[in-house]
């Protein structure tokens, strides 16, 4: 097993990457729930994740214990969308693949059986899939498309009469960069009717004829998580299995933008881990005969970095104020995604370069950090994207189409 760097070690008295006590706006259930989720974070992930990661090599064994926790879709269980935040955040300080996998599955594919399943849908698969006795992907992306997929999606539906049997419909395309994908149960599928160019969502059986999956190899960041390539070729899907809430992407875009909002709350969590990592090595590591921690560049990089940290968690609380209202805008969220995931690459860079040379090995956690880092700067919308979402917004004209 690889060295891992233990962030409580030598720090005793020392405050913490929380600077401002964001967490103390948390109910006294919510903290204690939080502070169940660090224990099992603790035990059952932080001592394993590197090898995990290292060897591309997914968890499934730890899923029941996961799921003991009760903590699929918080704000369904009547938490705070500040707790349901910092709970990714928590899960990506520990192991970013981790909380990706939570929240593909949690936030995108048993969200959307809350909120735009049927109910016979729901009666069938909700409880196995919060308690993770199933688990869900979320198909989205193509080849092609991926920023324009909502223009571009070339995955297709035809329905088809079935007598007695009812009608079906048959999928033919490919997706790209789907979480979960290679071992998930089921997958919401979006396709565009070939009878009115409408967007359709599916509930399709990973296991169906006509579904090809395979791993996506040689990545960079989040090597734990599976990420598929899906090929369908007449895959046939029952109508009882067609998201009937669903009849355009603006439906597709309501569940995208409570899952940028949890991808901006993992640019938190990376710089947690960060900051945690830097601090800890600064204080331990000794050259020309004292700690780095004495060097005033050394310090003057951890405060930049612990800024960073408070200034994007700030961001991030506002947001889960806003959508405790019901008034978290598409604009608003885009800034905080595009603000918070370029403060984390600026966070994980210097964290890098106060390792010196150990932060290019993942012995030392920085160097996982640093790589994953780079997969939230892209997903549910890349910085570019959601600043030119921002950029519209404020100035009343678009630089996209």
């Amino acid at each position: 097993m690889t060295a891992a760097v233990d962030p409580a070690s030598h720090l005793d008295g020392l405050p913490a990457a929380d600077f401002f006590g964001f967490e103390a706006m948390l109910s006294a259930a919510e903290q204690a729930k939080l502070a169940e989720l660090r224990d099992f974070l603790a035990r059952e992930v932080a001592p394993f994740a590197t090898d995990w990661w290292n060897n591309a090599d997914f968890p499934a064994h730890i899923l029941p214990k996961l799921a003991a926790l009760e903590l699929s879709t918080p704000a369904q269980r009547g938490y705070s969308n500040l707790f349901a935040g910092i709970v990714i955040a928590e899960m990506t300080r520990v192991d970013t693949s981790l909380a990706t996998f939570f929240l593909v599955h949690h936030d995108l594919f048993v969200e959307s059986l809350y909120g735009f399943g049927s109910e016979e849908q729901k009666a069938r698969l909700l409880e196995d899939a919060a308690k993770l006795r199933i688990t869900g992907a979320f198909a989205l992306t193509e080849p092609d498309h991926g920023s324009d997929v909502a223009g571009g999606m070339e995955t297709t539906a035809r329905r088809v009469p079935g007598g007695e049997a009812g009608d079906s419909w048959l999928l033919n395309g490919a997706k790209r960069w789907i979480g979960n994908g290679t071992f998930c149960d089921y997958m919401l599928v979006w396709a565009r009717d070939e009878a009115d160019g409408g967007i359709r969502g599916f509930i399709v059986d990973a296991t169906s004829p006509g579904l090809i999956r395979s791993r996506i190899e040689n990545k960079i960041a989040l090597r734990t998580v599976q990420n598929a390539d899906i090929v369908f070729t007449d895959v046939r899907v029952p109508e009882s299995d067609r998201f009937a809430g669903i009849n355009s992407f603006e439906d597709t875009n309501e569940l995208l933008h409570g899952s940028r909002v949890m991808v901006a709350w993992q640019g938190v969590g990376q710089q947690l881990a960060a900051f945690d990592v830097a601090r800890q090595y600064a204080v331990e590591r000794r050259q020309f005969g004292r700690p780095l921690a004495k060097f005033q560049l050394v310090q003057q990089q951890l405060v930049t970095m612990l800024g960073n940290t408070v200034a994007s968690m700030g961001m991030m609380v506002r947001i889960a104020q806003l959508q405790d209202q019901g008034a978290a805008d598409m604009a608003q969220v885009a800034l905080a995604k595009s603000y918070v995931s370029a403060r984390m690459r600026e966070t994980v860079a210097m964290g890098r370069s106060l390792l010196g040379g150990n932060g290019i090995v993942t012995d030392y956690r920085m160097a996982k950090i640093f790589a994953d880092a780079e997969a939230i700067y892209t997903y549910e919308g890349s910085y570019e994207i959601n600043t030119l979402i921002v950029g519209r917004a404020v100035t009343g004209v678009s630089a996209i189409v």
